[in-house]
């Protein structure tokens, strides 16, 4: 059954007959990565209110790959199991060379984790969940609420919004644009972004259609049931699948996105006629960013911040953790707590994950479309081999899946001989019916392991009973060690042990700019 596009209910805002008071946070775009920034900030003790120029949920799958790390961030903003209860879990991808398979891989993290590897659901249907859960919460969420216009000042930013019912004026401390990727925000700020623009052009086809494909991602170089250099098949809850195809850059958008052009090409991937169009859409991609995600009073998330190709699902997944990112600081700046300054840790943190983002994304557009000469010679023989020696395989590149990256951050680090190192995320575990993650929540924790947990100010202290997995995950063959944990569940510094005084002095580290 096709999603039922309902619409939200509109009513018009009370700016059109009286002046609001200033808001502490405005939020432009009511997408996965808004609903999301308005939900973890409610989760701090922070309002915001989620302008948005539309009053349905994205029309078409899009984004549909969902990371163990996103599903992570889901959970604590309380969509994690209802995402992955709907989704599609999958861990097996296989790529192919024409007609032979050349290389697979499984992403099925060890036993003890709440959350699965990867999961295929729709955007539209992430975005349904996300708004329940900010109705819930009671966040103010204005539907057709478009932003035309945007005046900058040293301590607030003032908007110009256009409703069915009449123009009126907005003020908050702080404006984050999660706008997507054409950012209307961003062009009324004269920004632009830094980068690289692929010549070439692919389809997206959305089918529904009763078949026995297992759950796997299915990737292939020059089929031969498609002309172009590639093609990709992913399952999707209700019977719906994503088809991609590689179509090149002479094609013409114009005829290609005529259904008679598409059935045929679907056909030949499926073997069959017996499908519908669900969606379909024919696009060229980016890997670019904005030198900075920070401008004042303006801050930018997700799409409006950095874009990439879709081959990795680094999109909806490097959105997430620009939320994770911000969140626990902008919220401890509105409140007081901490200094604007500290915002600079964000755009410093984001900027080097979407760097590292844009890289991994171009090595795969250019091993999926090499140039003529020595890129393609290369990728060549790289397939040739992958189909015959263990060490070529891992050179072969259909896009690389997202992963969270791990932070340069400079703080205490002990030798340990496992567990993660400073910037990167802390791994899940069991505690008894209970999950570790679940269990640090979403403040500074003081997780000690082995050993009693020093009590320090500003920071919760965690000693929970060792088993298998947390040795394991948290401390390999070494006996004790304490972490810092962020509020974003980040390891902020690690110890063989530690004083008070240690753990305050990495605590008011990790807050600084």
């Amino acid at each position: 059954m096709a999603y039922d596009y309902r619409p939200f209910a509109y009513s018009a805002p009370k700016g059109l007959t009286a002046q609001e008071s200033r808001h502490k946070v405005a939020i432009i775009g009511a997408g996965p990565i808004g609903l999301a920034m308005a939900i973890e900030l409610a989760n701090h003790g922070v309002a915001a209110v989620v302008l948005d120029d539309n009053n349905v949920v994205s029309v078409g799958s899009r984004a549909i790959c969902w990371s163990k790390r996103s599903l992570e961030i889901l959970d604590r903003l309380g969509v994690g199991e209802q995402s992955v209860t709907k989704g599609v879990t999958w861990k097996v991808g296989r790529t192919f060379h024409k007609e032979k398979e050349v290389f697979n891989f499984d992403l099925l993290p060890e036993d003890g984790h709440k959350m699965p590897a990867f999961v295929n659901l729709q955007q539209y249907y992430v975005e349904e969940y996300l708004v329940d859960r900010a109705l819930a919460l009671g966040i103010d969420l204005r539907w057709k609420n478009k932003v035309v216009a945007i005046d900058r000042h040293d301590d607030h930013a003032a908007l110009t919004v256009e409703t069915p019912d009449g123009t009126y004026g907005l003020e908050a401390d702080w404006v984050i644009a999660c706008d997507g990727a054409r950012s209307p925000l961003r062009g009324m700020l004269g920004l632009d972004f830094e980068g690289e623009l692929f010549e070439e052009r692919f389809l997206i086809a959305d089918i529904q259609m009763e078949a026995d494909f297992p759950s796997e991602r299915w990737f292939w170089f020059e089929p031969a049931f498609h002309s172009g250099q590639s093609a990709l098949l992913h399952k999707q809850p209700d019977n719906i699948y994503r088809v991609d195809l590689q179509l090149g850059w002479d094609t013409d958008p114009e005829v290609e996105k005529l259904p008679e052009r598409i059935i045929p090409r679907i056909e030949k991937v499926v073997g069959h006629r017996n499908f519908t169009l669900d969606w379909t859409s024919i696009y060229t991609f980016q890997c670019r960013r904005l030198r900075s995600f920070v401008h004042g009073p303006v801050l930018f998330v997700g799409d409006s911040a950095h874009i990439v190709s879709p081959f990795g699902a680094r999109g909806g997944n490097g959105g997430l953790q620009d939320v994770d990112a911000l969140g626990w600081r902008l919220a401890a700046v509105v409140k007081g707590a901490q200094p604007a300054a500290i915002l600079a840790g964000y755009d410093r943190e984001r900027v080097f994950g979407a760097d590292e983002n844009l890289l991994n994304s171009s090595r795969s557009t250019r091993f999926m479309s090499p140039e003529p000469g020595v890129e393609r010679l290369f990728r060549d023989a790289v397939l040739h081999l992958a189909s015959r020696v263990d060490f070529a395989r891992p050179m072969v590149n259909s896009g690389r899946l997202s992963r969270p990256c791990t932070y340069p951050l400079i703080a205490p680090d002990a030798d340990l001989p496992e567990g993660a190192r400073p910037g990167a995320g802390g791994p899940d575990a069991p505690l008894g019916k209970a999950w570790l993650l679940d269990t640090l929540g979403r403040d500074f924790v003081v997780l000690a392991l082995g050993q009693p947990a020093p009590k320090v100010d500003g920071a919760r202290s965690l000693q929970p009973e060792m088993n298998d997995q947390l040795q394991r995950r948290y401390l390999g063959t070494a006996e004790r060690a304490i972490y810092l944990i962020r509020p974003d569940q980040v390891v902020a510094a690690r110890w063989i042990t530690a004083s008070s005084e240690d753990i305050s002095a990495a605590l008011s580290a990790a807050w600084g700019a």
